[in-house]
């Protein structure tokens, strides 16, 4: 894991991720999607292996991402277990459309607890605009992710959704364990693109930003930046990323809601009473 110190890098912080799961399933379609970065493995060979970097901005930093795509056929098991060494984080990424290749996530599950125990890693369902194929449906994908304790994403490289934001959350979640996030937080100074960000996201909902007449690279950072923050978040495929805690639902039910008083109508005196002023002239 690289840190700030040298003027001459462009990134503070650079993270190896892979990208595992069965052969076409869209892992070459997730890179594909990222516009920047370099192509060209920095490794003389790269056989059954895609490579592709990328640079995300996360509270004001530079993080380098350097993304394997190791392929999910049986014959580079081993290249596999050669490339996860030394990877912060994994996604492991299944087709929404194909069964087999979401049953097939328990064996990469066995794969990387033998050669990569410990890593983070969250679970990516590809393909959402074929979404009318379906065959994976979204509770289940997310009730077995939060069995194994990993974020959950359904993405599409097509129309660019979600695929930053879960190269981000896991950034974020690798930082965190490293304790890389207590380095900046203390001295983090906004920058004019933090604040113009958090200027549009105050009074923008996420599922409203795509609507903006703003270009898509910059739709697609307001989004990651509402998301990374916290601030209007919503239900996402899989996941709210609402901060706030849950226990503030309690306090602010009794002061939204206002217990009506019953105004119960008024009773004629018995007719045995013997008091005079209760009786009905």
């Amino acid at each position: 894991m690289g840190t700030q110190g040298s003027p001459v890098k462009s990134y503070d912080y650079l993270l190896k991720f892979l990208l595992v799961g069965d052969s076409d399933v869209g892992k070459g379609e997730i890179l594909e999607s990222l516009q920047d970065g370099a192509s060209e493995s920095p490794y003389a060979y790269s056989n059954g292996i895609d490579y592709k970097t990328t640079t995300i901005l996360l509270d004001g930093r530079r993080v380098k991402l350097e993304l394997w795509d190791t392929s999910g056929q049986g014959r580079f098991c081993t290249i596999f277990r050669s490339y996860s060494r030394g990877a912060q984080g994994i996604l492991l990424v299944y087709d929404i459309t194909n069964r087999w290749s979401f049953d097939g996530i328990d064996r990469w599950i066995k794969e990387i607890d033998e050669h990569a125990p410990g890593v983070p890693r969250i679970l990516v369902g590809n393909r959402l605009h074929l979404a009318f194929k379906r065959q994976v449906p979204t509770e289940q994908a997310r009730a077995y992710a939060e069995k194994n304790c990993m974020t959950f994403f359904e993405v599409s490289p097509l129309c660019n959704f979600n695929v930053t934001e879960s190269f981000t959350e896991l950034s974020r979640i690798v930082l965190m364990r490293h304790g890389m996030e207590k380095i900046w937080r203390p001295n983090r100074v906004f920058s004019l693109q933090d604040l113009c960000c958090r200027a549009i996201v105050s009074c923008t909902p996420v599922h409203l930003i795509d609507k903006l007449p703003l270009p898509v690279t910059i739709k697609s950072h307001l989004k990651s930046f509402s998301m990374a923050n916290g601030m209007n978040a919503v239900m996402m495929h899989g996941r709210s990323y609402s901060l706030a805690g849950g226990g503030g639902g309690g306090g602010s039910k009794g002061n939204s809601l206002k217990r009506s008083r019953s105004i119960r109508p008024p009773q004629s005196p018995p007719q045995n009473c013997s008091r005079s002023n209760c009786k009905i002239s």
